[in-house]
């Protein structure tokens, strides 16, 4: 039976060189081999303690903590402006194992901002989205979603406070018509209203009040 000799397979030389490198403590520019650029604080030859890190495809920047070669603790990234190449700031707060996690606030464009936690690189836990229509959202979150207790507010003011589910009003709520002067108070299901009461609510002070008031039962 003949036998079959298969090459050994070899590294490349840029990982035995980084592997005799050792690198550790404060470093001043170190470039990786797709261009991308690092300074800062090194151990065991991986980014460990302050540093800020460069990426040459995309031109973005990292500058916070570093835990074994990804980013860990409190920290900054940055992306430049496709037209102005300034920089603007996409998200500032905390990171555990490369992804956002902890309390931080992200920067979208059109102007949108979300304050808040995070857990695995999603909105998780209690945060503050502010929409591209003047809306604002305040409660919790789950899975990068409003999903628990929170309340939304509209650019006319009025408001929305009770159950989320998916991102869609779920449960008891209240939606607060303060421009007509009412309050709906029932259970929601996927954004729709499916029972409850609608009664009259500051429809005195109401900039639009309906024309006639809601009889009493």
């Amino acid at each position: 039976m003949p036998i079959v000799k298969y090459p050994r397979a070899t590294e490349p030389l840029w990982h035995e060189w980084d592997g005799k490198a050792q690198k550790c403590g404060l470093r001043h520019t170190v470039y990786a081999v797709n261009g991308d650029q690092y300074i800062g604080e090194w151990l065991d030859n991986l980014k460990h303690g302050k540093g800020t890190q460069v990426w040459k495809r995309t031109g973005a920047i990292y500058s916070g903590d570093w835990k074994f070669g990804k980013r860990d603790g409190y920290g900054s990234y940055s992306i430049p402006d496709p037209v102005t190449k300034e920089y603007k700031k996409v998200y500032t707060g905390w990171w555990k194992n490369d992804r956002k996690c902890g309390y931080g606030a992200t920067f979208y464009l059109g102007g949108e901002r979300y304050e808040g936690e995070w857990s695995g690189g999603l909105r998780s836990g209690w945060g503050r989205m502010y929409y591209r229509d003047g809306s604002v959202y305040e409660g919790q979150w789950l899975v990068d979603r409003p999903g628990g207790q929170g309340m939304l507010r509209l650019p006319n003011e009025n408001r929305y406070e009770g159950g989320w589910k998916d991102g869609k009003k779920h449960g008891p709520g209240k939606f607060f018509y303060l421009d007509k002067g009412q309050l709906f108070e029932g259970i929601w299901a996927a954004d729709i209203p499916k029972c409850g009461i609608l009664i009259d609510f500051g429809r005195d002070e109401a900039p639009a009040p309906t024309q006639y008031p809601i009889p009493k039962v």
